[in-house]
């Protein structure tokens, strides 16, 4: 791929990308229409650039959305690919990063969770991951929801007894922990089981998640049977159970895939200009459970194309199934589905369902997402009426579309942090959450206005820099947890960095922290109160304590990350080998710490010369 750069325009429009036409090729490539301050306004792809930039310079033939977006265009970029497919796949990585304003976007970002078999270690683990796939393993998923993979995950472990703690935690065991006492794990780290029956329990459980359930119930009752016939009845009913959780497994799914091994099922609806897109997941012939996304777009935009956007991001930086099936009819569904077949590097099919198990399956899928939309819609006209109420209250100019709300949270002034949650329309924002790690060594321990200096600091200075006012992470209204005093601290920055205008709020907890007597603080206005029964002071409420919530939810991590942390972590040469040779022998790290040197040179592993290092690691003070 090669950029092509242009020259600036001073015509703006139409005129200005009637001039751009002449330069460019007829080739495949994407194109961004841009605003007057470089953003863009649309990202778009072509088989046939000159042609498709040419489309928006008619003079007729645009609905509104079209003709706005070419009244705002002021420049344009183009990159030229060597196949229509490159450029689909471009165009979809730019509107997730750009985020224009006339494409259609999805909002949800957020990675689903998957059961990972990680096959790295003598003993593989069984245990839930989130992110790329890196670690080798066999994955099982994706799931909808992370209560969705504990439940499965809870009932793997029944089945399949296979550990679940980190390697760092199974190398320091010297005597089986709880889950082998529920019969959750086969306690493998201190030799309950033996390296090769562990080996075969891995095997059954890479069976299950390939889809070849019925092969590993069949074994297990064939297994049962012979311990029955044996009179070994503690080994048949452990068996017993293991069916039992099986069966669980696959009856806990909901409905039934009927013939689907492996597929999404995408259905959208949309109504009153909102649209509601809702994905069923099948993998290994089982349902893992559906989540819906509202994606944003023009209220004139048609199904078909808005799942097209769709699908483009959804897969993105997914794994893709190998079908995928739509309840609309898609103009370059065979495009897209070679788009995701050479990068899964396997073939994808994207069809509309006709009859059949599939059709059914299609029409629940449909239900789903119009009730998910009517409730959508429902909660977006109430917030709509609180957010309205927020800008009479405070006296903005209009409703706010992004609200950031601040907190702090210590212990005595130890694992001091800052954390922000952002609101708006469609309620809380979470991926735009942040946690500040108070950095500022002259931070006296416990000063909180000295934390919200550095926090503030940090979120707005950058924004600061960025100085672009019409960017989607610039705030409508900044809320403080705190009276007079943190107010004038969050004031005195937004002022050093040229922000002064952004409305600025504080909000102090009534006496005795009485919910309901908040008091509200705003720079040049007397502190005032709101109705206690007020629908708009419930929602700041609501606010105030998710800000709360998220931060000491981040002070708990941190401090418990701390406690955590073994004393033996920071000495060079000690690795898992010898930390569980000192951990054996003294029982624990403060232990070690406390040992003399001569005790540390009896250690099995231990050198005079590691025993030495060790020793003067804890008592560097007294060296």
């Amino acid at each position: 791929m090669s950029e092509d750069l242009q020259n600036p325009a001073q015509e703006t429009g139409r005129a200005l990308i009637e001039a751009k036409v002449a330069t460019l090729p007829s080739a495949p490539g994407v194109y961004r229409m841009l605003d007057g301050d470089g953003n863009a306004l649309y990202v778009g792809k072509a088989k046939n650039l000159k042609a498709r930039v040419r489309s928006y310079a008619r003079p007729s033939g645009h609905n509104n959305r079209i003709l706005r977006m070419i009244d705002a265009t002021q420049d344009m970029e183009f990159i030229r690919t060597e196949t229509e497919t490159d450029a689909l796949l471009l165009e979809a990585n730019l509107i997730k990063k750009m985020k224009p304003r006339y494409n259609v976007l999805l909002r949800d970002d957020k990675s689903f969770p998957y059961i990972l078999l990680a096959e790295d270690h003598d003993v593989p683990q069984l245990y839930k991951h989130r992110g790329a796939r890196k670690r080798p393993g066999a994955y099982f998923g994706p799931f909808a929801s992370a209560g969705a993979v504990n439940r499965t995950l809870n009932t793997l472990q029944r089945a399949f007894l296979l550990r679940s703690c980190s390697d760092s935690v199974y190398d320091s065991r010297s005597r089986p922990c709880l889950l082998y006492q529920i019969k959750r794990c086969s306690a493998p780290c201190t030799g309950e089981i033996s390296v090769t029956d562990y080996a075969e329990l891995v095997e059954e459980a890479r069976d299950f998640l390939n889809g070849k359930s019925r092969q590993v119930q069949d074994a297990l009752l064939k297994k049962m049977q012979a311990a029955s016939e044996a009179t070994d009845f503690e080994a048949a009913a452990a068996a017993r159970d293991r069916i039992r959780a099986l069966t669980y497994v696959q009856q806990d799914s909901g409905i039934n895939p009927g013939d689907i091994a492996e597929a999404d099922i995408i259905a959208i609806e949309k109504q009153g200009g909102q649209s509601c897109v809702q994905v069923f997941f099948f993998r290994a012939g089982q349902n893992l459970g559906n989540k819906a996304f509202f994606p944003r777009h023009e209220r004139d935009q048609a199904e078909p194309e808005i799942l097209e956007a769709f699908i483009g991001q959804f897969y993105e930086n997914r794994p893709v199934p190998r079908e995928i099936f739509v309840n609309q009819k898609l103009a370059d569904a065979a495009l897209i589905g070679e788009a995701l077949s050479t990068r899964m590097g396997h073939n994808v099919k994207i069809r509309k369902p006709q009859r059949g198990d599939k059709m059914n399956l299609m029409r629940h899928a449909e239900q789903n997402a119009r009730e998910a939309l009517a409730r959508q819609v429902s909660e977006s006209a109430s917030q709509r009426k609180l957010l309205k109420g927020v800008a009479e209250a405070f006296g903005l100019e209009s409703a706010p579309e992004r609200i950031e709300v601040f907190d702090n949270s210590h212990l005595h002034g130890t694992n001091q942090l800052g954390g922000m949650i952002v609101a708006g329309p469609d309620g809380f924002i979470k991926n735009q959450y942040r946690k500040f790690n108070i950095k500022d060594e002259n931070t006296q321990p416990g000063d909180d206005y000295a934390m919200m200096r550095e926090v503030f600091t940090r979120r707005y200075g950058r924004l600061a820099r960025e100085e672009n006012r019409g960017s989607a992470e610039w705030p409508d209204l900044v809320l403080v947890d705190g009276g007079r005093g943190q107010l004038n601290i969050a004031h005195e920055v937004l002022v050093e960095l040229g922000l002064g205008d952004v409305p600025l709020v504080g909000i102090a907890k009534g006496p005795d922290r009485d919910a309901g007597r908040e008091r509200f603080f705003m720079q040049g206005k007397s502190d005032f109160m709101m109705p206690p029964n007020s629908p708009v002071l419930y929602y700041l409420q609501r606010l105030r304590d998710e800000a709360h919530r998220f931060a000491v939810e981040g002070h708990r991590a941190r401090r418990n990350a701390n406690i955590r942390k073994n004393p033996l972590d920071g000495i060079d040469g000690i690795g898992a080998l010898r930390k569980r040779a000192l951990l054996y022998h003294f029982g624990s790290g403060r232990a070690v710490g406390r040992a003399s040197l001569s005790e540390l040179e009896k250690v099995e592993g231990i050198s005079a010369k590691m025993a030495q290092r060790i020793y003067n690691h804890f008592n560097s003070d007294e060296s």
